[in-house]
């Protein structure tokens, strides 16, 4: 069961990313696609990529046949804020202050001067965005 906390981060897809002939011989490699789904309470075997049979996930399968699958991959704290906020920054949420969940009009939160990884990704030319829960302060 803790095995089953420990993994609400399940799926971290790598888009396969796809370079013309033309962009290879000249060097100019695009990086590749980076697609990053976070969910909460989902077990090992809740996508069909890692053998759920029962509720059909077509395009996260997809996703996965076409991308990278990574296979062990671990939350930082069985709680939704701590774990986002371990995945986000690379930090165990206990060192950063995140201990507990926080509700979503939390004043409270992550700490503005943590370094994410989409500001990261946005240093190198990535253009990153959030959609859905975010559960780390306002």
């Amino acid at each position: 069961m803790l095995r089953n906390l420990s993994l609400s981060i399940l799926i971290l897809f790598i888009a396969r990313c796809e370079h013309k002939k033309e962009e290879a011989i000249s060097g100019e490699m695009k990086p590749p696609n980076i697609v990053l789904i976070f969910t909460d309470d989902q077990g090992y075997q809740d996508v069909g990529a890692f053998g759920a049979q029962d509720i059909p996930t077509p395009h996260l399968d997809k996703m996965a046949k076409e991308g990278v699958k990574l296979t062990s991959f671990y939350a930082a704290q069985a709680v939704c804020s701590a774990s986002r906020a371990g995945l986000l920054t690379g930090c165990y949420p206990n060192r950063i202050g995140i201990h507990n969940a926080f509700m979503p009009d939390s004043k409270i939160g992550l700490n503005p001067s943590e370094t994410t990884i989409a500001e990261m990704l946005r240093s190198k030319g990535y253009a990153t965005g959030i959609f859905g829960k975010w559960h780390l302060g306002d």
